[in-house]
């Protein structure tokens, strides 16, 4: 459930995605988990690996844990990187550890479609959707009309 209004940004290239990865690193912290929705390829990944190496401060090899399913990392809070695409039933989700992660880490999770009823309450959305040679992203902010704000004043102009 949202409590702000959602954002539309229109991302004209992987550079702006990556930047708007880093944008997101800059702001999240302990407890947050960002839902990364849309195809493959649209840029969920590429989000991802930017938020990741700007948060750790350096640039790391960030696989996508498609076949891990959860990649962790320790930078000044631990960030837990999750690709359920290969969940079969929302139940796998507790084997993976990520409802004790959700209150601690942050958390991004690519095809939450997959935790089912193990959603974190609060969760932010982003909704990466392909468009010409870039892509449209939608911010859901969750409870954090805050974040939705400064999106809005930040990215007025720049892409």
């Amino acid at each position: 459930m949202s409590n702000g209004p959602e954002i539309c940004l229109y991302l004209t290239d992987a550079d702006a995605t990556a930047r708007l990865g880093q944008w997101f690193a800059a702001r999240l912290g302990p407890g947050d988990c960002l839902l990364l929705e849309g195809q493959i390829g649209a840029g969920k990944s590429h989000f991802a690996r930017a938020f990741i190496q700007a948060r750790l401060g350096r640039a790391e090899d960030v696989p996508s844990p498609t076949f891990t399913l959860v990649q962790t990392y320790q930078a000044d809070v631990e960030i837990w990187h999750a690709d359920l695409y290969r969940l079969t039933h929302p139940d796998e989700v507790l084997e993976l550890g990520l409802d004790e992660a959700f209150g601690q880490a942050i958390c991004l999770i690519e095809w939450p479609d997959r935790l089912g009823k193990s959603l974190p309450m609060g969760a932010m959305r982003l909704r990466f959707q392909p468009k010409d040679e870039g892509r449209v992203v939608r911010f859901d902010p969750g409870q954090r009309a805050d974040l939705a704000a400064a999106l809005a004043r930040d990215w007025a102009n720049d892409v």
